[in-house]
C-alpha cells in the first residue's frame, strides 16, 4: 500500500530524507572523483562493464551504494507519497513483499500489526525516531551504503547514524546464543561468484520496511550477494522467521553504484523534530 503524501507523517518523514540530502550537498568530498571506475567515450560510468576483482580473482563489492529500485510509478503519481521529492527511494522501502504476487506471508499478530501500522502512517516507525535500521531495510532506503571488502570480513558501513555490520568470511561459525542485536551476526562463504551470508540474533520488532513488517529473535536471513557488473548489485534474500511468517519468502534487492562522492554524517538526532508531529 502506498500511502498519501498529504499527512503529517508523511510530510515529517520526506523533511527528514531532505534534511539529509541537504547536509550531504555541502560536503567537502561531495565531488570528489572516485578513482578506478570505467567511463564511456561521452564521461559517463559504464555501469555494465566487468565487476572488479579482488587479488584472488573473487568480485569485489567495495564501493557506495544505494538503492535501485524506482519508488514512483511510470508515469509519475503527483499524490504518491515523497514521489514529488524523485528521491531513490524503492517500493521495497515501503512494502519489502512488493514483488511477490501474493505479498508477505504474515502470521495472523503481524498481519493485524502491519494493518494498523499502514493506517496510522507508521507513526511508530523507529527509522523515524532515530533508532538504527537493520541491513535489510537499508538496503531500500535513500541513504549511502560503503562495502569495504577485504579478504577475511565485509564491512558495511551506512551514513544514516554512522552504523555498521561486519560480516565475516574467515571461517568462524555462527554464535550459539548470540545477545540480540540490530544487524544481528553474520558468516559467509563463496558460492562462485556469489556471497552467500547467513545471519541470526536479531533483536524482536526490527522493522524493515515502512509498513511495519519485521523479523524478530526467531529469524534466519540467508543473502545471496552477486555483482553482475560493475554498476550494480543483486541480493537475493531469504527470510525464515517462524514466529512472524508462515513460511520463509524470498525476494531480490537491488543496489547501483554511486561514484564521485563519500559518505558524510547523518545522525538523526541532530535537531530531530519529526517525531513530534507523528502523533
Amino acid at each position: 500500500m502506498v500511502r498519501p503524501a498529504k499527512t503529517a507523517a508523511a510530510q515529517a518523514l520526506a523533511a527528514a530524507i531532505v534534511i539529509g540530502l541537504c547536509v550531504q550537498a555541502s560536503a567537502q568530498w561531495l565531488k570528489y572523483p572516485t578513482p578506478g571506475v570505467p567511463r564511456t567515450a561521452e564521461g559517463k560510468v559504464d555501469m555494465s562493464a566487468p565487476a572488479p576483482r579482488t587479488a584472488d580473482g573473487r568480485p569485489d563489492f567495495t564501493g557506495l551504494w544505494l538503492t535501485n529500485r524506482p519508488w514512483c510509478p511510470t508515469p509519475p503519481d503527483p499524490d504518491t507519497y515523497l514521489c514529488g521529492l524523485e528521491l531513490p527511494m524503492g517500493l521495497d522501502g515501503i512494502n519489502i513483499g512488493s514483488s511477490l504476487k501474493d505479498g508477505l506471508p504474515y502470521q495472523p499478530h503481524l498481519a493485524r500489526l502491519v494493518k494498523e501500522r499502514t493506517a496510522n502512517d507508521a507513526k511508530d516507525d523507529p527509522h523515524v525516531r532515530c533508532l538504527p535500521d537493520t541491513f535489510l531495510r537499508a538496503y531500500s532506503l535513500p541513504h549511502l551504503l560503503k562495502i569495504v571488502q577485504t579478504p577475511g570480513l565485509l564491512l558495511v558501513l551506512s551514513e544514516v547514524n554512522a552504523s555498521y555490520r561486519q560480516i565475516f568470511l574467515d571461517g568462524r561459525p555462527l554464535p550459539e546464543d548470540p545477545n540480540p542485536s540490530w544487524q544481528g551476526y553474520s558468516t559467509a562463504k563463496w558460492d562462485g561468484d556469489t556471497l552467500v551470508v547467513d545471519s541470526i540474533g536479531f533483536r524482536d520488532g526490527l522493522w524493515i520496511d515502512w509498513n511495519g513488517s519485521e523479523i524478530g529473535e526467531a529469524a534466519r536471513v540467508l543473502e545471496r550477494i552477486r555483482r553482475p557488473d560493475f554498476g550494480h548489485l543483486e541480493i537475493e534474500v531469504t527470510v525464515d522467521d517462524p514466529k512472524n511468517y508462515t513460511r520463509p519468502w524470498t525476494v531480490t534487492l537491488q543496489q547501483r553504484i554511486v561514484v564521485d562522492t563519500e559518505l558524510v554524517d547523518e545522525i538523526c538526532l541532530e535537531n530531530e523534530q519529526s517525531s513530534r508531529r507523528m502523533k
